[in-house]
């Protein structure tokens, strides 16, 4: 109609690297006269940060196929260089933009970050769309049934999702007939300007990087998803702590990446998984279901979502304040798979080339750096995930290693993994350790998960003399182990003693009181679970 406002939008991808169950661009297509979706990439960035090589290769994989499904839709993805705060207000002015949308960001970084574009957008009289996607429940919604608070256990987190509504079906994917009449304006020189980037263009070298078994993209997260959902024997039966040996290497149905990258909805993932169970008849039992593994990534996003420091031990108020040790020498040792244990150190090996490995064997390696072994702070065993993971999101993998390290989340400290016994129950043979630690693959099974027993003439049969060719244990997991373990119980019975955690003075917030309050509680009944368990 003469004389009405054109609706000019941006819709900026972040994490919802996807068509499908995409509520902030269906609505912004909505009467739009032009729309650009624009992904916001800072080449410093991406050369200064501690994100490795495979995460920065799945993520382009993924704006790749972004690109290539918008131009099914005769649109393009512009990947626009810098900073959002100093891109969108010269690109709104530039392309007179009225709406920006995207998918709402459930982190504390990300929510801030956001608050302040909204300001800097609504002030310049621009509207915006925001919706949640990426996560199955609106984690707002689970605070408010709990009082304003994080459920801080798995059981109390389901009871509050038993007395929610189902979660929303996901959308229909964006097709041709949502664009209608919208269009988006193309230059010749786009790809010059707003192409996806290479590795090279990057700043990574590329040389003896081998294939991926991840690539990344919606097409591929779609085409696994399908996969997956066909072994319906298999979702029937899963329980999460059963293994194979072959369950051990990255498999062509593994979703977590693509969860983390969003380039698969978890809605989707959540209500597929609904109808396959109606349809096998299978009771849904978490947490060991298939569902049960998805509302996991729920309670840790969840439990992140108002908490600043919840990555970190010091001021972070669910997290048992312990005195790790520093050593760099043997956190490195950790990190590059030489410590000596070929089940921790394949486990390594395969995470540094892979970017994936098994949820059990992410288990193994935590323990043994933390409470274990090496007793080392989980805060640095989350780092190294955080930079080789595919799937290490911010709250997920900060609070599976609080988890893991018995720092929250109610945690048997008394469990520990054995770095020997436990890979070789799961494979006897060794067939991992020989995959990943080829210099060891000459040893016979006996041997094969504890070399340094192995007599001079096996290692010479085997050409890896230990110590020389591949190093000794760096510690005595026996003795280390009783250590640790008398260690984390001294920590438990202080709290015990004193009913409380430490809790950083600073909080001053009325949030925070409440919170400091609701810690307390919390870490008296850890304690008190423990203590009983014991």
């Amino acid at each position: 109609m003469s004389g009405e406002r054109e609706k000019n939008v941006i819709h900026w991808f972040r994490k919802g690297l996807r068509l499908h169950d995409n509520p902030a661009l269906k609505e912004a297509l909505e009467g739009a006269t032009t729309i650009r979706c624009v992904y916001t990439l800072d080449p410093w960035f991406a050369g200064s940060s501690q994100v490795g090589i495979n995460k920065w290769r799945f993520l382009l994989n993924c704006l790749e196929d972004l690109d290539a499904s918008l131009r099914k839709l005769n649109s393009r993805l512009f990947v626009v260089r810098g900073q959002p705060a100093d891109v969108f207000p010269q690109l709104s002015k530039e392309w007179n933009i009225t709406t920006l949308s995207f998918e709402e960001d459930p982190e504390p970084f990300g929510k801030d970050r956001d608050a302040a574009i909204c300001t800097l957008v609504r002030d310049a009289g621009i509207e915006v769309i925001i919706k949640t996607c990426h996560t199955v429940y609106d984690s707002k919604a689970i605070l408010e049934k709990n009082g304003g608070r994080p459920p801080l256990t798995y059981n109390k987190f389901q009871k509050i999702l038993e007395e929610m509504d189902l979660p929303p079906r996901p959308l229909e994917t964006v097709t041709v007939g949502d664009f209608g009449d919208c269009r988006t304006p193309l230059s010749v020189d786009h790809d010059e300007k707003y192409g996806v980037p290479t590795l090279e263009e990057l700043g990574f070298d590329t040389e003896g990087l081998g294939q991926s078994n991840f690539h990344g993209g919606e097409t591929e997260a779609l085409a696994r998803l399908d996969r997956h959902l066909e072994r319906k024997a298999w979702v029937a039966s899963f329980e999460k702590p059963k293994m194979t040996p072959q369950s051990l290497f990255p498999s062509h149905t593994a979703l977590s990446p693509y969860l983390r990258f969003s380039c698969l909805s978890p809605r989707l993932f959540y209500w597929k998984l609904t109808e396959l169970y109606t349809k096998i008849k299978k009771k849904n039992n978490p947490p060991l279901s298939l569902h049960g593994q998805l509302l996991w990534r729920e309670f840790f996003y969840t439990a992140a979502s108002n908490n600043p420091r919840f990555d970190q031990m010091v001021g972070n108020p669910v997290c048992v304040q312990i005195p790790w040790d520093i050593n760099q020498e043997a956190l490195a040792k950790w990190a590059e798979g030489m410590t000596g244990f070929p089940w921790i150190d394949a486990i390594m090996k395969q995470l540094r080339k892979e970017g994936w490995i098994h949820h059990l064997a992410r288990h193994s390696v935590a323990c043994f750096l933390t409470r274990g072994d090496l007793w080392i702070s989980w805060e640095d065993g989350m780092k190294v995930f955080e930079e080789l993971l595919l799937d290490a999101d911010w709250s997920v993998n900060a609070g599976m290693w609080m988890w893991l390290s018995c720092s929250s989340f109610f945690q048997q400290f008394f469990h520990c993994y054995c770095p020997v016994g436990f890979g070789k129950r799961i494979d006897p043979n060794g067939d991992f350790i020989r995959h990943y630690l080829p210099i060891l693959k000459r040893f016979p099974a006996k041997y094969i998960y504890e070399p340094w027993n192995a007599p001079e003439s096996v290692q010479k049969t085997a050409k890896c003399i230990i110590g020389k060719d591949y190093p000794v244990p760096m510690v005595n997991h026996s003795e280390v182990s009783r250590i640790n373990m008398e260690r984390m119980r001294q920590v438990y019975h202080r709290l015990t003693m004193r009913s409380t955690a430490t809790i950083p003075k600073q909080i001053h917030s009325r949030e925070g009181q409440q919170y400091t309050k609701h810690s307390k509680l919390y870490l008296r009944k850890q304690v008190k679970e423990l203590s009983s368990a014991g």
